[in-house]
C-alpha cells in the first residue's frame, strides 16, 4: 500500500522506545468494518509526496539555524566567485524581455535592465529575497558542511556581447553539429569565450589576471538562454507527438534558414529529437556555466568542488535510436549529485522557469557517503563499524539524527558499515546490466550507510521523511550501466505506477522503471503497517538492518534508532529477556483497552569492540534487539501491537503495548499472550500473558 500526502512522525517519547504497527497475531473473529471499531494508528505512516504538487509551502526552516544569512561566515572556505554574465546577438537575457514575452514563456518577473543583470543574478544566488524565496547557494553549501563551507565572496563582471551566435555554442554536443545552419560553424567554446571577454575588460581597466581564474576561486558564467537539461523534454517531447509535428517557429529562425529547408529538430542527450529551439541552447557543465534556467548549479559546484561525479542513469534510453536497456537510477531524489539537483516546487518538469526558483531551486542534501568523500560531516558524527567485526561484538544499536540538523558532540548524522572480511567486498550474486534494470554489479561496492531524512532545509522536497539505506563505493566506476557510487536499497521496489506526462494527443506516458520518481517511495519506516518496510536482510553480504524506532523533539527533530546486526555471529556476551506484569488501562469503552508489558534486557553488556573504527562504539553494542508477537484467546477479541521490534540496553526496561479490542458480540473477556525472542539469539524467549474483560475498556 502506498500513501500520499505530506506528514510528519507521531513523536515518541524515549529514545529506545518501541515504534512500529502491524496485526501480529489475530482472534478467531476478525473485527467488523465500522466507523465504531477500534483502529491502532500506524507510529510512522509513509506519507511521499509526487514531486509535481509541492510548492514553497513545503519548505520547512531547520531549528536553530540562519545558513541563509549573506552575513553568517564559513569557519573553513569562503569561495570567492566571479560572475562573468554573457549574452549572444542571436540571444539577449531573458530577464530583459517583456515578461512572458520570449517562446518558452518567460521571463516570469518584470524585465530588468541589461546593465543590471550581472548583479541580478548575484542577488540571485547570494541574498535571501522575493525571487529566490529566500534560497541561496551560499545556504545550501552552509546547510550541508555545517557552517564549515560557503560563499564568502561574488564578484560581478559584464555584462559582455560574445561574437557568435548561442546556436553556435549550443549546437556542438550530443551529436547535434549535422543541424547547424549553412555558412556557420557549431563550434564555438562559450567557456573560453566568456573568459576571453572578461580578461580583456580587466585588462582594459589596469585590473591584474595573475593567473587563469584571475585570483578567484571560481568563474560562474552566467549566460543568456537556457539550460538544454531543462527544456528539452518540455520543449521536446512533452509538447509534440512527433518530431514532424514541431511547427516553423520552433525551428530555426528564417535568418539562419530563409529557404526553410532545415529540419525542425535536432538531437538532443537523452532521446534522439528535441525542438531545434530547445537544442540549441547550452548543457550546464561542471566548468562552471549556468543559464538563467535550471538552476543546478549546486550540482555543478559539486562536481567542480570535491570530484564528485555524476550518480545518475538515463531513464530515456528506450526512446533513444537505437534504444539501449535500462537501469534503475542509483540515488535519485535523496542526493543532490544524482537527481535530487532537480529537487524544489513542481519537480524536475518545472525547471524551465526564469528566474530558475521552482524546480532544482532545492536540491536534496549530500548523501552521508558524499559528505564522507566531500571532507564536511565529522568522524565523530559517524558511527563507523565492520562488518566481519560485528559478528564477534554482537550487533550495534544507535540513534541517528536528521542530517539537515547538526546532532551536536556525541550525536551521529549516519551509520557506516565496512564491506571488509575475506574476498570480495560485495558478496551480491553475479547479475547482468544489460537484461535486469536492478543490477549494479558487485565491484567497488564496499560499505554501506544508514541515515534519516526530514524534509526540512534543502531536504524539504525529498519526497518523503524516513530512514535512507544505501551500498556505497568510496570511489566510482560504471557497474550500474552509467557511472555509480550510491545505490539506494528501495523499501517499495515494485513500480511505483507514476504517469510522468501526457503527449500532446492525450496519451499518458508512465514513468519507467529507470525514472528517478522510483525512489520516491525508497524510504525505510519505523513500525507495522506504516506503507513501507521496518528491516532488510542482506544475506550475500550477511548483514541484518532494523529501524527500531522513531522520536521527534520538542523543536521538531527527526531522529531513529537503527540496529545492524551480522547474520554470522552475535558476540560472546549472554543474552536474556524477561517480561513483568502488565499495566491494564482503557482506551475505548466497550471497544478497547492495552496491556503495557516491562521489557527488561537481562543479558550481558559487549565484552569487545575489536575490529570497529569509530571509537565511540562501546556503549553502542549494549543492546539487543526483540522480535514481537502477540495473541488473543478470547473470541471476538483482537490483539494488536504497534511495534513488531523493540531494544533495549543491557539492564534496561522499557515498555511495550499491546492493543486489545473487541467487536460486538465478543465473550467477556480475553487471554492475551505477548512474545518476545531475541534476535541475537533466537533460543532466548519469553511470554507472558494478560487477561482483558470488558470492564477494562473503561478503567482510566
Amino acid at each position: 500500500m502506498r500513501l500520499t500526502g505530506k506528514g510528519a512522525p507521531r513523536r515518541l517519547s524515549g529514545v529506545l522506545a518501541i515504534t512500529a504497527t502491524l496485526v501480529v497475531g489475530l482472534a478467531t473473529s476478525a473485527p467488523q468494518a465500522s466507523p465504531a471499531d477500534f483502529k491502532v494508528d500506524p507510529i510512522d505512516p509513509q506519507r511521499w509526496q509526487n514531486q509535481y504538487d509541492m510548492t514553497w509551502a513545503d519548505w520547512t526552516d531547520i531549528p536553530g539555524t540562519r545558513w541563509n544569512d549573506p552575513d553568517a561566515k564559513p569557519s573553513a572556505r569562503g569561495l570567492r566567485i566571479a560572475l562573468v554574465a554573457v549574452d549572444f546577438p542571436d540571444q539577449p537575457f531573458v530577464i530583459t524581455q517583456p515578461k512572458k514575452s520570449d517562446p518558452f514563456g518567460n521571463p516570469q518577473i518584470d524585465p530588468i535592465a541589461r546593465a543590471d543583470v550581472p548583479r541580478f543574478y548575484r542577488d540571485y544566488y547570494m541574498i535571501p529575497n522575493e525571487h529566490n524565496h529566500g534560497r541561496t547557494i551560499h545556504e545550501y553549501w552552509m546547510e550541508q558542511s555545517r557552517g564549515k563551507l560557503g560563499v564568502g565572496k561574488m564578484d560581478t563582471f559584464g555584462a559582455y556581447r560574445l561574437p557568435r551566435n548561442l546556436f553556435e555554442y549550443g549546437l556542438n554536443e550530443w551529436g547535434q553539429t549535422a543541424s547547424c545552419p549553412k555558412g556557420h560553424a557549431c563550434n564555438g567554446n562559450l567557456d573560453n569565450a566568456a573568459d576571453t571577454a572578461w580578461k580583456a575588460d580587466l585588462a582594459a581597466r589596469g585590473i591584474p589576471c595573475p593567473d587563469s581564474r584571475c585570483g578567484y576561486d571560481v568563474i560562474l558564467r552566467v549566460y543568456a538562454g537556457y539550460d538544454e537539461t531543462s527544456i528539452w523534454q518540455e520543449f521536446g517531447e512533452m509538447k509534440f507527438n512527433r518530431k514532424e509535428d514541431i511547427p516553423d517557429e520552433w525551428g530555426p529562425p528564417p535568418s539562419v534558414d530563409p529557404d526553410n529547408t532545415m529540419p525542425n529538430w535536432a538531437p538532443t542527450r537523452y532521446v534522439e529529437w528535441t525542438s531545434w529551439r530547445a537544442a540549441a541552447q547550452q548543457w550546464g557543465l561542471s566548468s562552471i556555466r549556468q543559464a538563467e534556467s535550471s538552476g543546478t548549479i549546486t550540482h555543478e559546484m559539486g562536481h567542480y568542488f570535491f570530484n564528485i561525479g555524476d550518480n545518475n542513469n538515463n531513464p530515456f534510453s528506450d526512446r533513444q535510436n537505437p534504444p539501449s536497456p535500462l537501469h534503475r537510477v542509483g540515488s535519485a531524489p535523496w542526493d543532490m549529485m544524482d537527481r535530487g539537483s532537480f529537487n524544489g516546487p513542481g519537480g524536475h518538469h518545472m525547471r524551465w522557469v526564469i528566474p530558475p526558483n521552482m524546480g532544482g531551486w532545492s536540491p536534496a542534501g549530500l548523501m552521508v557517503r558524499n559528505k564522507i568523500h566531500a571532507g564536511i560531516v565529522p568522524a565523530d558524527n559517524v558511527l563507523d563499524v565492520s562488518r566481519e567485526a560485528l559478528a564477534g561484538t554482537g550487533l550495534v544499536v544507535d540513534r541517528v539524527t536528521a542530517r539537515a540538523v547538526d546532532p551536536g558532540q556525541g550525536g551521529t548524522s549516519g551509520i557506516k558499515v565496512r564491506l571488509d572480511g575475506a574476498g570480495r567486498p560485495d558478496r551480491t550474486p553475479d547479475c547482468d546490466i544489460n537484461t535486469d534494470p536492478f543490477c549494479h554489479g558487485n565491484v567497488g561496492w564496499d560499505h554501506y550507510t544508514l541515515e534519516v531524512v526530514d524534509r526540512m532545509g534543502f531536504d524539504s522536497f525529498t519526497p518523503d521523511s524516513g530512514v535512507i539505506i544505501a551500498k556505497n563505493k568510496t570511489g566510482e566506476g560504471n557497474t550500474c550501466g552509467y557511472n555509480c557510487f550510491n545505490w539506494v536499497v528501495d523499501a517499495n521496489p515494485k513500480d511505483i505506477g507514476l504517469v510522468d506526462f501526457h503527449r500532446p494527443d492525450g496519451t499518458p506516458v508512465m514513468a519507467s522503471i529507470a525514472d528517478h520518481r522510483q525512489l520516491n517511495d525508497a524510504a525505510f519506516h519505523a513500525g507495522l503497517n506504516s506503507g513501507s518496510a521496518y528491516e532488510w536482510v542482506d544475506k550475500a553480504n550477511r548483514l541484518h538492518f532494523y529501524v527500531i524506532g522513531i522520536e521527534r523533539d520538542g523543536r521538531g527533530v527527526l531522529s531513529y534508532t537503527l540496529a545492524v546486526r551480522s547474520l554470522d555471529g552475535s558476540g560472546p556476551q549472554r543474552r536474556g529477556v524477561s517480561l513483568g506484569k502488565p499495566v491494564i488501562s482503557g482506551l475505548q469503552p466497550g471497544r478497547a483497552a492495552k496491556c503495557a508489558f516491562p521489557l527488561t534486557n537481562t543479558g550481558q553488556t559487549a565484552t569487545t569492540t575489536t575490529g570497529h573504527t569509530s571509537t565511540n562504539v562501546s556503549a553502542k553494542l549494549n543492546n539487543d534487539v526483540y522480535r514481537l508477537s502477540v495473541s488473543s484467546r478470547g473470541r471476538g477479541w483482537t490483539a494488536q501491537l504497534d511495534n513488531a521490534l523493540t531494544t533495549a540496553t543491557a539492564g534496561q526496561t522499557v515498555t511495550v503495548p499491546v492493543y486489545v479490542s473487541r467487536t460486538p458480540g465478543s465473550t467477556r473477556d480475553t487471554t492475551v499472550t505477548l512474545t518476545a525472542v531475541s534476535e541475537s539469539d533466537p533460543t532466548v524467549t519469553r511470554s507472558l500473558t494478560c487477561t482483558v474483560d470488558l470492564r477494562d475498556t473503561a478503567r482510566g
